[in-house]
């Protein structure tokens, strides 16, 4: 089969006009970014806001193995797949971040008959939205410090400085520094740390907010230190706000592309779901379900994190619920949690160890981790429908094995999908049962039941998540944290939404805890407080905000020909 690459670029992609206006969105109200990139325009945005009728469809995952499991490749196939069968349907996604691109994934547009278009551009800087997001955060971290230089008005803790810096990239050497060396002329000295930007507050932020105003207030509302008096200092009383607002204008709005078949999709926002929210933008959905019946969209990583925060944070902001969640499953991450690969997550399986036949390890993994996270995302009362993404050297017994673990976990329905060997045409069945999925939700009133209440406590939504969704005991807030939540608790955000970060590959926080673990103490290493995005991030165990780079990054292999054209790129 031909590369993700090759077949991106034999590809006759449509003009952008075309593509909006199978979405009724006339070219007045795009922003074009060359021929087949678009923005669109506030004033077509606003009109559009208040006539939402299209069916919002979550595609997750299982803890998933290091290689990925399609669910991006799910969330595409499925939605040229419904296209196929005659319903006007469109994709929102998020946007790579050039850490992952240039470390282990190389890409994050799709692959094979299922991609976005144009995938070399969407996965080097697109149109400049994380560069926003990253000058936005980064222009506040040097307000910041200027401050405190000249004259320190709001009587800054220099020691109580919570905003790091950021930079889009994977870089291990930056998770703590140290400014200002040199002497006085270059600032004052004090310990930093850099994180990744799409576990920057900023860009939740711009996911989150509902428009401009809403954007305007969410800056200005964020908590970027202590004073000397023990009192929250926002970025509203260093005045950053309003600029950081200017540089985040055009990277609100949404962006518009095309599938490989020719269908309109959205990109918008990439916060990461194990360090932050791991969802897309809120306006880019409301734009998309005005103008479609079905809408779908992907949660990052397994229904633990990314799908579960969609529940709790995302829905809980914009008040809409999915209508069905597609559970995106393989026969190799089934091998993974029936430790046919060694007994810990994140292990790179070679060739060989993936492709062998594995039947009994493949039931033990549905039966355990399958299961959890079917039965995780009934408890919220939506539908639940499994995709396996199949791969050719998958057996008939390995995938009877998963077909048998999830309808005996309850699935709704299961079909089985070749998207990325045959495009739309690998997910019809797929994409007929999750039309029927809908269609029985939407006769059942919709019924929506998050786990938790907004007016329960942090220790209370952080209980109930360990407890009913990652199999925990109980969990334990290390000393440090505890003192972190107390003054989060001072200041009025003792009741905000939790964001767990923590390992993709295990319900727990330990990557070694395969399958369905349960009885274990979840440990709370810290407390950040992300007061503008409206909710506070719980980091477990020893995940880190930076990421690093692997052993031969995704880098290496990457070049560009005399007149200019990528090789090595993107598969």
């Amino acid at each position: 089969m031909a590369s993700d690459l090759q077949i991106a670029r034999a590809a006759k992609l449509e003009p952008i006009e075309t593509i909006a206006w199978k979405l009724g969105i006339p070219s007045g109200e795009l922003i074009s970014h060359g021929q087949h990139m678009a923005k669109l325009t506030w004033e077509g945005m606003k009109q559009r806001f208040d006539s939402s009728k299209g069916n919002l469809i979550l595609v997750t995952s299982v803890n998933p193995t290091p290689f990925g499991e399609g669910k991006t490749v799910t969330t595409i196939g499925l939605t040229q797949a419904l296209c196929q069968i005659g319903k006007n349907a469109t994709c929102v996604i998020r946007e790579p971040s050039m850490g992952p691109v240039f470390g282990i994934k190389g890409g994050a547009a799709g692959g094979g008959q299922s991609q976005v278009l144009p995938m070399e551009e969407i996965n080097l800087h697109f149109t400049g939205d994380l560069h926003a997001v990253t000058s936005a955060h980064n222009l506040l971290s040097s307000l910041i410090d200027n401050h405190i230089k000249h004259g320190n008005k709001c009587n800054i803790d220099a020691n109580r400085v919570f905003w790091p810096r950021v930079v889009d990239l994977n870089d291990r050497s930056l998770r703590e520094v140290v400014l200002g060396l040199g002497g006085p002329a270059n600032g004052n000295v004090r310990q930093d740390r850099f994180d990744i930007t799409a576990a920057s507050e900023i860009m939740a932020i711009l996911v989150l907010a509902q428009d401009y105003a809403d954007l305007r207030k969410r800056l200005g509302d964020i908590v970027i230190a202590e004073s000397m008096e023990g009192h929250p200092i926002k970025a509203e009383h260093i005045e950053a706000a309003g600029a950081m607002a200017l540089l985040l204008r055009n990277a609100f709005l949404p962006n518009l592309v095309q599938t490989l078949e020719g269908n309109p999709a959205f990109i918008h926002g990439g916060p990461f779901a194990n360090i932050a929210h791991g969802n897309s933008s809120i306006v880019a959905d409301r734009i998309a379900l005005s103008c479609a019946d079905y809408v779908v969209t992907e949660a990052g990583f397994g229904s633990d994190m990314g799908a579960e925060k969609f529940m709790h944070i995302k829905a809980n902001t914009s008040g809409k619920a999915p209508d069905c969640v597609v559970m995106n499953v393989t026969v190799r991450s089934m091998k993974l949690h029936g430790k046919a690969f060694g007994e810990r997550g994140g292990y790179r399986p070679s060739k060989d160890e993936l492709e062998t036949e594995n039947v009994q390890a493949v039931i033990a993994g549905a039966t355990s981790n399958l299961d959890r996270h079917i039965k995780n995302m009934a408890r919220f009362g939506v539908p639940v429908v499994v995709s396996i993404n199949q791969f050719t050297s998958d057996t008939e017994e390995e995938l009877d094995a998963i077909e048998n673990a999830a309808r005996a976990s309850g699935a709704s329905r299961v079909c089985r999908t070749e998207v990325h060997a045959k495009g739309g045409e690998g997910g019809t069945d797929l994409a007929s049962a999750v039309v029927e999925a809908i269609h029985d939700h939407v006769a059942a009133g919709r019924p929506f039941l998050p786990l938790v209440a907004p007016s329960d406590s942090i220790e209370s939504k952080m209980h109930s998540i360990a407890t009913r969704m990652y199999g925990a005991e109980s969990v334990h807030i290390e000393t440090a944290a505890k003192r972190q939540l107390k003054k989060i608790h001072d200041w009025g955000y003792g009741s905000l939404p939790v964001c767990m970060a923590k390992t993709q590959y295990s319900f727990s926080h330990d990557a070694g805890m395969l399958g369905a673990p349960s009885g274990f103490e979840l440990p709370v290493r810290e407390f950040r407080l992300n007061a503008g995005a409206g909710f506070v991030v719980a980091i477990l165990g020893s995940m880190m905000t930076m990421p690093g780079l692997p052993k031969r990054p995704a880098a290496n292999d990457m070049d560009m020909d005399e007149d200019g054209h990528l090789k090595g790129v993107f598969g």
